[in-house]
């Protein structure tokens, strides 16, 4: 029964819209089948990506099955809802590619074990690159007139600076999608974001203009929407073309980056995080949410929020590791967690020095560290005793520098706020 995923949503703000009987359908009837799609334009999901996954994150828990699609065929095309210019085509090698990457991601949120609420992968290259154009005119197309089309909020945002017919097919394309989860899967619901609400229509459309699943035991199909996220910038959450996004690959946005970025969240967000991005229970929202107001230096929802996130992606382990790694970097205790010093090395830009820097002074490997734009001012910080090394205070420049941490490691810190780690190299 997925009768609590409608009450689940509208606490956690999630509610944005539903087609008439999906509730109905929630509180009777076997448990429902529902998906999200996921554009492989990319070889890593981003934090954007959270909002989908955590909507059949949801569906999941209440006892319904999800599905999630990773659009290899409708990625060649791109879906203009939210763009303002046309997407650069992929080929199919990288495409492939990018699929195998994000399956590989989302199976860290989802049970794909068996049973009654196994989670199913599935990529609609397999049905949409068999499709003919000729079927496809006969069998999607005549079923959609131009003006419905036009009236399509994602289509009409690109009317002006320009859309494709390439792009002006994505909804039919998506709509073939639900139509065939539907009648090959028994697949009732597509959830999505407010702003795919004309795509998941047309699907629905669809499904009810070709009549799929009378007479097979299927039931009615349904659309359920999210909210838009959009970040304190105003721009859509986790999406940016400025190339800053936030990934759930390591290798793109590094475990201490990520762990950072939630630890760093507004007050006036952490809450709503916090409903969307974990599955803490409402009481538990609702102490972390007063703690952080009487103690906001503290950053208590931001700390749960951040560990609770991290070790969903990156496992709890790592978590764990970011904690100490974050508390090490802020505290004004030395360093000497060895694994510690690794981390933040690579997080933050270390630097590396050999046995000549250290046969040196310190105003030279401070220079050598890039902490300081400047000698001039690395020489007069480090005179005013604003520098220390190791934890050491650097009293004059042109003192020796302190040996390093096991044989390898130099912390070097200007005030309470600047912070980098020097590794000896092996040559």
């Amino acid at each position: 029964m997925t009768a609590g995923l409608i009450a689940e949503l509208r606490w956690r703000g999630m509610y944005h819209d539903a087609t008439p009987g999906l509730e109905e359908r929630l509180r009777s009837g076997p448990p429902i089948m529902g998906y999200n799609g996921f554009d492989p334009t990319g070889p890593s999901l981003h934090i954007g990506h959270l909002v989908p996954i955590f909507g059949l994150i949801r569906l999941q828990r209440s006892g319904g099955r999800p599905i999630a699609l990773v659009g290899g065929g409708t990625g060649m095309i791109g879906d203009p809802s939210g763009r303002s210019s046309e997407r650069n085509l992929l080929d199919r090698e990288t495409l492939a590619f990018n699929v195998a990457s994000i399956h590989a991601q989302l199976a860290r949120f989802l049970d794909f074990s068996p049973g009654t609420c196994q989670a199913r992968m599935a990529n609609n290259a397999d049905w949409l690159e068999g499709l003919g154009l000729i079927d496809f005119l006969r069998d999607v197309g005549k079923h959609f007139s131009i003006p419905y089309m036009l009236a399509k909020d994602s289509v009409q945002n690109r009317l002006e600076r320009g859309l494709s017919f390439t792009e002006f097919s994505y909804m039919l394309l998506q709509a073939a999608d639900f139509e065939h989860l539907h009648r090959s899967w028994g697949c009732e619901m597509q959830m999505g974001g407010a702003d795919q609400w004309g795509n998941i229509t047309a699907g629905l459309e669809l499904i009810r203009r070709t009549g799929v699943g009378e007479g097979e035991g299927h039931g009615r199909a349904f659309g359920l929407s999210y909210p838009l996220l959009l970040s304190p910038s105003g721009a859509k959450f986790g999406k940016t073309e400025g190339g800053d996004s936030i990934w759930l690959d390591p290798d793109r946005t590094t475990p201490y980056a990520f762990y950072q970025h939630w630890l760093n969240v507004d007050d006036r967000d952490v809450g709503v995080y916090l409903r969307w991005f974990t599955l803490l229970p409402e009481a538990e929202i609702v102490a972390l949410e007063a703690q952080g107001a009487e103690r906001p230096e503290a950053r208590v929802p931001q700390r749960a929020l951040a560990f609770d996130i991290t070790g969903r992606v990156h496992g709890e382990e790592t978590a764990r590791h970011l904690v100490r790694v974050s508390e090490a970097a802020f505290s004004r205790e030395p360093i000497r967690d060895v694994a510690v010093l690794a981390t933040l090395h690579e997080a933050v830009g270390g630097f590396t020095f050999d046995g000549v820097d250290l046969a040196g002074d310190v105003l030279a490997m401070t220079v050598r560290s890039g902490i300081f734009p400047s000698n001039g001012e690395a020489r007069r910080t480090i005179t005013q005793g604003g520098v220390t090394i190791n934890d050491l205070r650097m009293a004059r420049f042109d003192e020796p520098v302190p040996a390093p941490i096991d044989g390898e490691w130099l912390v070097v810190r200007v005030g309470k706020k600047r912070l980098i780690i020097g590794r000896r190299s092996a040559g």
